[in-house]
């Protein structure tokens, strides 16, 4: 189906709001969009960050989701109670594939699941005292970590549990840091909240540890990477390409993050954040605080990785500078032979995508990079200052959909007809049953890493394993089928 024309998908949005009653047709018209390069601001055309509706499925998260499976779950020599019942926890425990360097159990926690395990006297009577013994226990079980904090679930933020009392207590007891996390799940209207929240207890509780420390030796290159949460390796990938070109990766967070990296954050010449929405709040504090400045990047495709390794090399001298030339120019033969291989198969293909963070205009990039197009895109808990990075990223006349339901992401699909889409879990199965090939693009569909030059190979491979996969050829949604077929499946013909 060749692209759709302006007045076409305006069309196709009043299509799908039909089904709607008025009120609920009135509120989600302004999540659904039609894109234009020429607005300098996305409120123009998009509303974001706002309630999802009530009975309408969204597929965002909570705060708690962008606290404990975000922000702080990966910090990997601390260790994170889930406090409240077990099933957040448990849930949310080893789900994101954020890879990690160190011994389970000894002194690495990030798979582990640490909860209070709330039962229903603990929600009549308080469970403070719960909390504070769990962490003696904690201490005496796995004396090499390194901090503990206090992921609050629902309950905690309805009954009034002062975590913040017990963590000074155990702060001052255990001599290492103990961090209150106010990020009950019901706050605000998505996981958005739950980033700022933790952002907020770095800033209150991590950073200030080592304002008076002199003893970090810096160097004119120290550098902090932000936001990469290491899926599948991807903040390794990133590394390497910036040590390459000369500069000294002081602390990566989350991903393989530790205690120590946060606290000597303040110490470096320059922040570059890669996931936008969920670090762009500390890396503004510290500019105001400590006046490190810090830049957003991008390392999905070898154009975007080009443009990055540039722009970070401009706040630094000419020996960066030439750094990151040399670091283009060693892997040219490399992007491009991966190219050659695997654009033929993929050019033309068009891909709707629906994720969360950076990954929705992030990606755009890599995939044009194989002559791929991006039809449709859309973010579960978007800001409008990330939709106002998206704008210009997006062809005229493309679809954006903001928190789009599972009724609405099904209808695009249908009428827009790509070849390819990249969402989550939850959408996964519902398209791989109409016939549609998908990746998922949380956490690589158990691939990765697909950031640096070395990601994008394998970013490159899985699209064409998927897309070109001759399964799609014999799948015939179920609904799809006659009578007479589902009479000789049920005969067990």
């Amino acid at each position: 189906m060749s692209a759709l024309s302006k007045e076409e998908t305006e069309a196709l949005i009043q299509e799908v709001l039909e089904v709607y009653p008025e009120k609920a047709q009135k509120d989600r018209a302004k999540h659904l969009a039609v894109n234009d390069q020429s607005l300098e601001k996305s409120n123009k055309c998009i509303t974001s960050n706002r309630k999802s509706l009530p009975g309408v499925m969204t597929i965002r998260g909570c705060a708690y989701a962008g606290s404990k499976g975000v922000v702080w779950g990966p910090i990997k020599d601390m260790i994170h109670i889930s406090h409240g019942p077990v099933g957040c926890g448990q849930y949310s425990r080893a789900g994101r594939r954020n890879y990690y360097v160190g011994t389970t159990g000894v002194n690495t926690f990030g798979t582990m699941n640490f909860t209070s395990d709330f039962q229903e006297k603990d929600i009549v009577f308080g469970g403070d005292k719960k909390l504070a013994k769990l962490i003696d226990e904690i201490e005496d079980l796995f004396p090499l970590n390194k901090g503990i904090s206090i992921q609050s679930e629902c309950p905690i933020g309805l009954i009034g549990d002062d975590i913040e009392a017990v963590a000074k207590q155990k702060n001052k007891e255990h001599e290492k840091p103990v961090v209150p996390v106010r990020c009950e799940g019901f706050r605000g209207v998505s996981q958005s909240l739950g980033h700022h929240i933790a952002n907020d207890a770095i800033r209150d509780w991590i950073l200030p540890n080592r304002d008076n420390d002199n003893s970090f030796e810096g160097t004119p290159y120290d550098v902090a990477v932000i936001g990469d949460y290491n899926i599948g390796g991807d903040a390794w990938a990133s590394r390497t390409l910036l040590e390459e070109m000369g500069l000294r990766v002081v602390a990566q967070w989350s991903g393989d993050g530790t205690v120590a990296e946060m606290e000597n954050t303040p110490k470096v010449k320059l922040n570059l954040i890669h996931c936008y929405r969920s670090m762009n709040y500390i890396a503004r504090h510290m500019e105001e605080k400590y006046e490190i400045p810090w830049i957003e990047y991008n390392f999905f495709g070898p154009t975007k990785i080009a443009e990055s390794l540039r722009k970070i090399a401009s706040h630094f001298d000419d020996k960066i500078k030439a750094g990151a030339e040399k670091v283009i120019k060693r892997y040219e033969a490399e992007y491009n032979a991966v190219i050659a291989k695997f654009r033929p198969r993929l050019e033309g293909k068009r891909v709707m995508l629906y994720v969360g963070g950076l990954r929705p205009r992030h990606v755009i990039g890599a995939y044009e990079d194989l002559g791929m197009e991006v039809v449709g895109t859309g973010y579960e808990f978007a800001h409008n200052d990330d939709y106002d990075r998206t704008i210009k990223e997006m062809g005229n006349a493309t679809l954006l959909y903001d928190d789009v339901t599972g009724y609405e992401f099904e209808e695009f699909v249908k009428k827009v007809k790509p070849d390819l889409i990249g969402s989550g879990i939850k959408e996964k199965y519902i398209f791989q049953k109409m016939g549609v090939p998908f990746r998922q693009m949380h956490s690589w569909d158990y691939s990765g890493p697909y950031h640096g030059y070395d990601g994008f190979a394998i970013f490159a491979r899985d699209m064409d394993m998927t897309l070109n996969n001759p399964c799609w050829n014999n799948i015939k949604a179920p609904w799809k089928q006659d009578a007479a077929e589902d009479v000789a499946v049920a005969a067990g013909a």
